[in-house]
């Protein structure tokens, strides 16, 4: 009998590990073997003792909102999202925004490049605003879009003029005009600020700013509908004093007072015009961005590596006059005009800007930060950390971090386990995801077969939500994705056949003597012995 009065419980027996033999596979549900996996561990209990087992209980399922990216590496199940599905639909995330890091070669591009092809087919209007190697240039024109080239020779933006949004000002009218036009002034005098910013390698003062916004005024109270002015105009104009420029210097009247304030942002200017980025910036937009094109893709892959200054400056200038194409494209909607549409940015090689001078985070954070106000995603991408920790104060570094932090979906690829120990201080990561990802920062091994071997970490990337544990995913593209996207095209030979040695040069080839019957057959030919 229990203490209690009732019937004794017969004593339960122990789980009992059931035994099996060891395969190469374990038995399947017809009775074959699944090669290739590890035979189960099986036990045998009752429901007494493995009440808590049943119903058997399984982890939820992989988010199915977005455009499909992979399979879950641990239970294979297919993985969709993107920034502005997981926002607007599934409400997963509070900011439609996406920051990926991983090393070079890893395919990173390659997963924006998935999204921005599964978006474009919703409707939503990808825009690539500063395209470098280039990476998605081939995309955007399978899928019927609009190619801007940007570089020496080939294409520039005039910093002066409004764009979309001056003419979408005038069209509009009324306060509504007058408030975009305005929005419109803001975005040139920034992206004025930033070039400054970049040729002097630090921020402008503040009464420059007033005074280059006085002469921005100036300017477009005198410059016909439908023009703008140029760089050489904002010259003219410092040159000039008029009275409104004047009174923001204070000169009182004294000429030696409005020079001495004028001067540095004068002298600033000119280095613009008669330097590396003159050319560029300092005459009329050469292609305006069309409102109306399914997607649009500023390619400045023709400006060389080593221009660090021009890349940064038409990276910012690709951004400031595609976003404010957004936000003309949502004021006629706004109207009644057009249809709503919504957009996906995507911000490639971020350490660029970046690095180019102290105080160009301001400016980027000026131009990212109300991405969800403007009924737009973004997506930006780079390799480290390290890229916002090697800026020149704390107040910079911060902002960039702040970049991460406002993200709401962290995606990693392979990255080093420092990193990853750095990363998770900010976004939340287990031990066990950073032994993940960083274990595919590994090199590939020595191959013995002579062919190409993959480093482990292609293609496998983690995706971060606030405190969610992280989805690892394995990305296996298309063979038109594969085509359109060759981030390697230039380690592949062409046709083109080779250039013959010119004469007097010593290396003529001189032609082969016809071969002797009575010799019998032709030695076979030496083998090229030279490194491959």
């Amino acid at each position: 009998m229990s203490p209690r009065g009732g019937q004794k419980r017969p004593k339960q027996k122990a789980p009992r590990r059931e035994p099996v033999a060891p395969s190469r596979g374990w038995p399947g549900p017809g009775g074959g073997q699944v090669g290739g996996m590890d035979p189960p561990t099986m036990w045998r209990a009752t429901t007494v003792q493995a009440c808590g087992l049943w119903p058997f209980a399984a982890g939820s399922g992989a988010p199915m909102t977005g455009v499909p990216l992979g399979q879950h590496l641990h239970t294979g199940a297919t993985v969709c999202g993107d920034p502005l599905s997981w926002f607007t639909r599934a409400r997963y995330i509070s900011n439609p925004s996406l920051f990926m890091l991983g090393m070079p070669g890893l395919g990173k591009s390659t997963l924006v490049n998935r999204m921005l092809i599964g978006l474009s087919a919703t409707g939503v209007v990808p825009l690539v605003l500063g395209d470098l190697k280039p990476d998605y240039a081939d995309t955007v024109r399978a899928l019927g879009g609009q190619v801007i080239s940007i570089g020496r020779g080939t294409g520039g933006i005039n910093l002066l003029d409004p764009g979309a949004m001056g003419a979408v000002a005038a069209r509009i009218g009324g306060k509504a005009g007058q408030a975009l036009m305005a929005e419109a002034h803001g975005r040139v005098l920034n992206m004025v600020a930033a070039l400054i910013t970049i040729v002097r390698g630090r921020p402008m003062d503040d009464h420059e700013q007033a005074v280059l916004s006085a002469v921005l005024h100036h300017l477009r109270e005198r410059t016909r509908p439908g023009q703008a002015p140029l760089l050489p105009d904002v010259l003219r104009v410092l040159s000039e004093g008029p009275d409104r420029v004047r009174a923001v210097t204070l000169d009182r009247g004294d000429e030696a007072r409005y020079r001495d304030a004028v001067d540095p942002l004068h002298r600033s200017l000119l280095g613009i015009l008669d330097g590396p980025l003159g050319d560029t910036f300092a005459s009329e937009t050469s292609t305006r961005v069309d409102l109306h094109a399914p997607a649009v893709c500023i390619d400045i892959s023709r400006i060389g590596e080593a221009d660090t200054q021009l890349t940064a400056a038409a990276m910012l200038a690709a951004w400031s006059d595609g976003l404010g194409s957004v936000a003309a494209s949502h004021a006629l909607a706004d109207e009644g005009l057009t249809p709503r549409r919504w957009f996906f940015t995507v911000l490639d090689e971020l350490w660029r800007p970046l690095r180019a001078a102290t105080g160009i985070v301001d400016r980027i954070d000026a131009l990212t930060r109300l991405n969800r106000t403007l009924g737009m995603g973004d997506a930006k991408i780079t390799h480290t950390l390290k890229d916002a920790e090697s800026l020149g104060t704390d107040a910079d570094r911060a902002k960039a971090r702040g970049f991460v932090e406002r993200a709401g979906m962290v995606v990693c690829a392979g990255l080093p386990r420092a990193e990853m120990e750095e990363l998770g201080k900010i976004v939340g990561l287990s031990q066990r995801e950073i032994e993940l990802v960083s274990s595919w920062s590994s090199p590939p091994g020595w191959a013995v077969t002579g062919d190409r071997e993959e480093p482990p970490g292609r293609g496998r990337f983690l995706i971060k939500v606030g405190g969610r544990p992280g989805l690892p995913i394995k990305v296996g593209i298309t063979e038109t994705e594969s085509r359109l996207h060759d981030t390697n095209v230039r380690w592949v030979q062409n046709d083109a056949p080779a250039e013959q040695p010119g004469p007097g040069t010593g290396t003529e080839q001189q032609p082969a003597a016809a071969p002797d019957p009575a010799a019998g057959p032709a030695a076979p030919p030496e083998p090229d012995r030279r490194i491959a």
